[in-house]
């Protein structure tokens, strides 16, 4: 249940995250901000799930690549954060996307490839 939970808050990250800088785009700031901060709450809930889920990998011979995961979902967390952020300032946001892009890849290998848990043998 756990592992359903952790992926529909990520999965609604990222429709939010899409659509705050969609709003950003569109110079409409007030929007962007209100999406935003209904984003930053789905992060509290991925971080939540996704805790539940490293707790269910204590004592277990995965728990290294349990925590490098959790870090690396981490690390989307915060490259879609700055991403927002900059976006709304009109800043370059090049180096936060190449960011991002890695640190998706390596989560989604190791939640759905390597860890027990994941949806795939």
């Amino acid at each position: 249940m756990n592992t359903h939970l952790h992926v529909t808050a990520w999965v609604l990250a990222f429709i939010l995250f899409i659509v705050v800088l969609a709003l950003n785009k569109a110079d409409k700031s007030k929007g962007a901000k209100i999406v935003q901060m209904i984003l930053r709450l789905d992060y509290l809930l991925i971080l939540y799930s996704g805790g539940s889920l490293l707790g269910a990998y204590l004592n277990s011979p995965q728990m290294g690549e349990a925590i490098f995961k959790a870090l690396a979902g981490i690390w989307v967390i915060f490259a879609m954060e700055m991403i927002s952020l900059k976006s709304g300032r009109n800043e370059t946001t090049k180096s936060w996307w190449i960011q991002l892009i890695i640190a998706v890849i390596l989560t989604l290998l190791l939640g759905f490839g390597r860890l027990g848990l994941g949806f795939l043998p």
